[in-house]
């Protein structure tokens, strides 16, 4: 933790009240009325996003590459490359659980060792959640994907060398931000895995 030369009270806000605003499905939206604490006891309206926890997965097979996912995503109506992931549902149970379900119903895939490699917050100005990062390592293909009932998810698979993700990264074929922390927390965990070939 940085330790602060002077106290940062001034820096804090009190949620005063909370109104949800919308319910949609992934997330909900509210508006908060805050104060700040410094002298000035300023008021102000935020508007905030509940989500449910989050995971992602690096998936490594047994020739140190890595399991990416291609989707269209509607945010930046284009398709991004990615790692498996998604929400923590209520039936989980823990993360881990959560991150094994996502990896087998987005690509059909099990492994064999799994590690805790960090979590992150995908966004706090906005959002209350975390997103928590596993290492999946010896990953086989078992089944089919089971994509969501709705239709909606399409989802193609590829693994890419695990050496070239920084590439990918730096070039920009990989944008999505929270793929982006999960590598550099295999980075700080397992930085030997980045330059294996």
């Amino acid at each position: 933790m940085i330790n602060h030369p002077q106290p940062y009270s001034w820096l804090l806000w009190q949620s005063l009240s909370k109104k949800l605003l919308a319910d949609c499905k992934v997330f909900s939206v509210s508006s908060i009325l805050s104060e700040s604490k410094g002298a000035d006891r300023q008021r102000a309206q935020f508007y905030t996003l509940s989500c449910s926890p989050w995971v992602n997965v690096i998936a490594l097979n047994s020739e140190n590459s890595v399991l990416m996912v291609e989707q269209y995503r509607h945010g930046v109506e284009g398709v991004t490359l990615e790692i498996p992931g998604g929400c923590v549902d209520p039936g989980d149970g823990t993360t881990l659980a959560a991150a094994m379900r996502e990896l087998l119903e987005e690509t059909g895939c099990v492994a064999e060792r799994w590690t805790y490699l960090g979590k992150n917050h995908p966004n706090p100005a906005l959002q209350d959640n975390f997103c928590y990062t596993y290492l999946a390592e010896g990953v086989r293909h078992t089944e089919l994907p089971r994509f969501d009932e709705t239709g909606t998810e399409r989802i193609n698979s590829l693994f890419i060398p695990l050496h070239k993700i920084s590439d990918a990264i730096r070039t920009g074929a990989i944008t999505h931000a929270l793929v982006i922390a999960a590598f550099h927390f295999l980075a700080l965990e397992r930085p030997e895995l980045l330059t294996k070939k």
